[in-house]
């Protein structure tokens, strides 16, 4: 098990990610966050793919948090995810979950255009 040092350093939104304050009822955000405190503290920081992972995972429960629409998006397409029925089913989710957010923010973010006046 990593030390709250190491953990704080690939997880800057820690603190914020488990504090966070969602509605009584909310499951999906409960188990999301119960999720990543169990997911953060398995992780083997001397495998470069685990570490690029769970600081992936940081930014995106960190967006989860702060925007609604992807917040309400990630609810609506969790609840339909079918993950691999193998050892590791909690990094399944989270590579699930990531994929998620990689295609909403190709789909949302917008090209801006920029005009002159003459």
């Amino acid at each position: 098990m990593k030390s709250s040092e190491e953990i704080l350093k690939l997880c800057p939104n820690y603190y914020n990610i488990i504090n966070f304050d969602f509605a009584d009822g909310d499951l999906v955000s409960e188990k999301l966050i119960s999720i990543y405190k169990s997911y953060v503290f398995s992780v083997n920081n001397n495998d470069l793919n685990d570490v690029n992972r769970v600081q992936e995972f940081d930014r995106v429960l960190s967006n989860y948090i702060k925007d609604y629409v992807f917040r309400s998006t990630l609810q609506k397409e969790i609840v339909t995810v079918r993950v691999k029925n193998d050892n590791n089913i909690i990094r399944n989710l989270v590579d699930v979950i990531i994929k998620i957010f990689t295609n909403y923010e190709e789909y949302t973010t917008r090209k801006i255009y920029i005009s002159k006046w003459i």
